[in-house]
């Protein structure tokens, strides 16, 4: 037989919570491992200047140092290095024969931004200062 209890001992019906928020974490959980997170990215551009006295080549003799997009990496003058003391000791002895020459960097598009960043700590520990980078018309 059914027994109904005595109106002093009703209870307050309180639903459990814990199954309901254990499913919410782990829907919330399974959906931030699987969401396409896009990767930002900013896009840059080499500098170019309309300032024509930057662009304008030197009318003295120049030393040219190029930085190549394969291998030999580097070059003086047109002629091509095979390897990094090569380059270095000929940049140096070229240097010390025409000291009045400006130094002028000309680096190709698709070179590798370590080879010119390279060439430059080296000119800044051997502390040379007199150079100038080609740079493209807008």
């Amino acid at each position: 037989m059914i027994q109904s209890r005595p109106d002093n001992e009703i209870s307050t019906f309180t639903p459990d919570l814990t199954p309901l928020l254990d499913i919410i974490f782990i829907v919330m959980v399974f959906l931030l491992l699987t969401a396409n997170v896009e990767f930002k990215s900013m896009e840059i551009a080499i500098p170019q200047t309309n300032d024509s006295a930057v662009l304008d080549s030197p009318n003295q003799n120049v030393i040219a140092i190029n930085i190549l997009a394969g291998s030999p990496a580097w070059a003086i003058q047109g002629i091509p290095m095979d390897n990094w003391e090569a380059f270095t000791s000929a940049l140096l002895d070229a240097i010390k024969a025409n000291p009045d020459k400006t130094v002028v960097i000309a680096a190709d598009k698709t070179a590798d931004v370590q080879s010119m960043l390279k060439v430059l700590a080296f000119m800044q520990n051997n502390k040379i200062t007199a150079t100038n980078i080609v740079m493209e018309e807008e």
